[in-house]
């Protein structure tokens, strides 16, 4: 449906980051399957990947706290939680969200979110899930449903609640684990380890600890040439993206992206979830929506969402951009396509 847009001008804000601010917005949408809070253009290159007539489409509502958004290549269809709910979804083109799977983690005591959280579509077809009741991560075989455990504890004490998880061509996979699944955060009783951390966890099973120095390590993603580790950080006193060298042995973290200023206004949203495109541009969620970063570190530009948004990942023919916003799932149209698209 084409809706008149108003280009509202140059602004100037967020002046300790970004000059030159457009500002586009939408007339109101005269339903609800529909919807466009703005986009905030910090580079000329943004609109180079979102089209500035693009809107969000709500595909789903209701739900406590959308997360972990992985499309299923050979089934064409997107998976998703309530991590709260404790129950994952299924949404497919053409048809309406369906429950996946209830309990989509584990019923089980001292947890405030004993749900699934983020899902990663393997290579190899199946589907890991990062278990917040379970403390672990798992292999869910997608016709059986029959999961397997992948790693539930490092050097014998339990994780927290792993949150989120990427996997390389190798089929490694990282894989980040904050407190926030456990009642009481870093003071739960339940908590065994020192470290709130991000670990690397190698086809043979072994299990290495690669960062240990954030408190809420959250989303996690994989640059074009898995040289760069990108995990973001979800504390709104540090709402930080950093990034690591996997090439150097013995690399510390260095931060990548600071989006503390552009959470000023109040807007929703810490760091959270991320996806990569095929060029390396960066789709991470934080205050206000959907930031898009190049690889460089420039914050090209934001994709106001109006809620916190939690994760984000591309479907369909790679260049749909599905959002898990809060308690709704949405997509946008894009200009670019997922790596996992890339020839």
């Amino acid at each position: 449906m084409n809706r008149r847009r108003v280009l509202l001008g140059v602004t100037v804000f967020l002046s300790a980051c970004q000059s030159n601010t457009q500002t586009i917005t939408a007339s109101s949408p005269k339903d609800n399957s529909s919807i466009l809070d703005a986009f905030d253009a910090f580079s000329p290159q943004f609109f180079k990947l979102i089209d500035s007539s693009a809107s969000l489409t709500v595909l789903g509502k209701g739900y406590g706290w959308s997360e972990g958004p992985a499309w299923d290549k050979s089934r064409g269809q997107l998976y998703f939680t309530d991590v709260p709910g404790n129950t994952a979804y299924v949404w497919k083109p053409g048809q309406e969200v369906k429950t996946f799977l209830s309990p989509s983690g584990a019923i089980v005591e001292g947890f405030r979110e004993p749900g699934a959280n983020g899902l990663f579509y393997s290579r190899s077809g199946r589907l890991i899930l990062c278990n917040h009741g379970k403390r672990g991560l798992e292999s869910l075989d997608l016709d059986s449903k029959a999961r397997t455990s992948l790693t539930n504890n490092y050097q014998g004490q339990a994780y927290n609640s792993p949150n989120d998880v990427v996997e390389a061509i190798t089929g490694d996979l990282y894989f980040t684990d904050p407190p926030y699944g456990l009642e009481g955060l870093d003071n739960s009783p339940l908590k065994e380890q020192a470290h709130n951390g991000v670990y690397h966890l190698g086809e043979n099973g072994q299990v290495k600890q690669v960062i240990s120095d954030l408190t809420f390590p959250n989303g996690i993603a994989l640059s074009p040439d898995e040289r760069w580790l990108y995990v973001a950080q979800s504390d709104p006193k540090a709402m930080h993206i950093y990034r690591l060298d996997l090439t150097q042995p013995n690399a510390q973290k260095e931060l990548f992206v600071d989006l503390a200023p552009y959470a000023a206004s109040g807007l929703p949203g810490l760091p959270d979830g991320m996806v990569i495109d095929d060029k390396g541009h960066l789709f991470a969620t934080g205050p206000g929506g959907v930031f898009i970063i190049a690889p460089t570190g420039e914050v090209l530009g934001r994709i106001k969402t109006g809620k916190g948004s939690a994760n984000c990942t591309f479907g369909e023919d790679g260049s749909v951009l599905f959002i898990t916003n809060h308690d709704r799932l949405v997509k946008i149209q894009t200009l670019t396509r997922g790596l996992a698209w890339r020839s």
